[in-house]
């Protein structure tokens, strides 16, 4: 139910993209009292509250918890029955603790600082001038912090049978029985031990020699026993050259170790 202001006749500082690095941005310049305008074309708050620090670490709180649980023999604590995870009650806690940080990123808030927010998406239409929803926006200097995508390797036919990424795999409601993760990351490593340990079967496919390859061999060496203990195929030194969609399923050829 928002409705962009008139624009001021000009504007010290315009920053295009309301996430972590331009709600800091704005804030800050408002502080010194510069006249400021926050543009943002989707949600506000970017990758941190939507689509990945907020998700990722409820998520990973449920995996540890399932991970305390399996391994409580080693500390004296015995656990009987099976344990059951609730996916989509996970998910849901997820969505709930976004809703409550949401408010501290909202646009009530930001304008009540003294901010011009403008929701649309902004695009220059002058040296000095951008454009939001018909608006014109003109500005002395200008911030670009849109952020990033994710980057969906060129492998054949991967677009055709579909792919996750952390744009959209927190909307998952849903354990998948099978999950083939490409990149073996710090961001591909949390995902393949959390839905490991919630009962899917995960394998990771890591280009180079170890996963996490740009830590310390040893912390690549130690997380690698961790993980074939949840059940993770890692694959190394290995790619994957073109993915089929068969009767619904998805099915990847891969190249590994020269075969």
């Amino acid at each position: 139910d928002w409705t962009n202001p008139e624009p001021a006749p000009e504007y010290e500082l315009v920053v295009i993209g309301a996430g972590s690095a331009g709600m800091i941005a704005s804030t800050t310049a408002a502080r010194l009292g510069v006249k400021v305008a926050l543009v943002e074309k989707n949600l506000m708050g970017g990758d941190c509250l939507s689509v990945g620090c907020v998700s990722s670490k409820v998520m990973l709180r449920a995996a540890k918890t399932v991970g305390e649980i399996k391994n409580a023999k080693r500390f004296g604590v015995e656990t009987a029955g099976t344990i059951k995870v609730d996916f989509a009650s996970i998910m849901e806690r997820a969505r709930k603790i976004r809703s409550q940080f949401s408010r501290y990123d909202s646009v009530q808030r930001f304008s009540k600082k003294g901010i011009d927010m403008f929701l649309g998406e902004g695009h220059f239409v002058g040296k000095h001038t951008i454009e939001v929803k018909g608006k014109r926006l003109n500005f002395k200097k200008a911030i670009i912090a849109t952020g990033a995508r994710p980057i969906v390797p060129p492998i054949e036919g991967l677009q055709n049978a579909g792919f996750l990424t952390n744009e959209n795999v927190f909307n998952l409601t849903e354990v998948p029985r099978s999950m083939l993760i490409i990149g073996g990351g710090a961001i591909g490593c949390e995902l393949a031990q959390a839905f490991a340990r919630f009962g899917c079967k995960v394998t990771i496919v890591e280009m180079l020699e170890r996963i996490l390859p740009t830590e310390d061999n040893e912390t690549s060496k130690a997380l690698s026993k961790v993980f074939t203990k949840d059940g993770i195929d890692i694959k190394v030194n290995s790619k994957i050259t073109k993915v089929d969609k068969v009767n619904g399923k998805k099915k990847t050829i891969i190249f590994s170790d020269g075969q």
